[in-house]
């Protein structure tokens, strides 16, 4: 049986959820989540943690900020005119938007007023202590063709 290593398609059944129990993500029931092992597709302390598991196989791992998304940290949210947004883009709270100088990755859109924009380059599950439930559905060594994608 494929044992998951660098270089092997994995295929999870899993549910994320935050350190009170609130259900933050969620694998479809007829849709795994799938990614490459050792390409950075998932957080490296979940990655780690999967190491040597099969097919079959059950996981509950609980990871603290530093080893997921990072703090939330204050000084990503910062504060620009309306005119510094992209010309054109809709404004609403929640949403991702693009500087006009294009120098930043999207931000999200969290505050509004008539003047500002306020926008925060946080990702959403920073700051948060993360429990990854599930099991390994499926593990296969990569077609080359994949190994060439990554």
């Amino acid at each position: 049986m494929q044992k998951i290593e660098d270089g092997c398609v994995v295929s999870l059944a899993f549910t994320l959820s935050d350190d009170e129990g609130n259900i933050l993500d969620e694998s479809p029931d007829d849709e795994a989540l799938v990614y490459m092992h050792g390409a950075a597709g998932i957080v490296p302390a979940l990655e780690e943690a999967l190491e040597g598991k099969v097919a079959g196989d059950a996981f509950d791992v609980t990871l603290l900020p530093e080893d997921a998304y990072g703090d939330y940290l204050e000084e990503a949210v910062v504060q620009i005119a309306r005119d510094q947004v992209r010309e054109g883009q809709p404004l609403e709270l929640g949403m991702q938007v693009e500087d006009s100088s294009g120098q930043h990755p999207p931000r999200l859109v969290t505050g509004l007023t008539e003047t500002t924009v306020t926008l925060d380059s946080n990702h959403p599950l920073a700051g948060l202590t993360l429990r990854f439930q599930g099991t390994v559905a499926e593990v296969r060594r990569a077609t080359d063709e994949e190994l060439a994608q990554v």
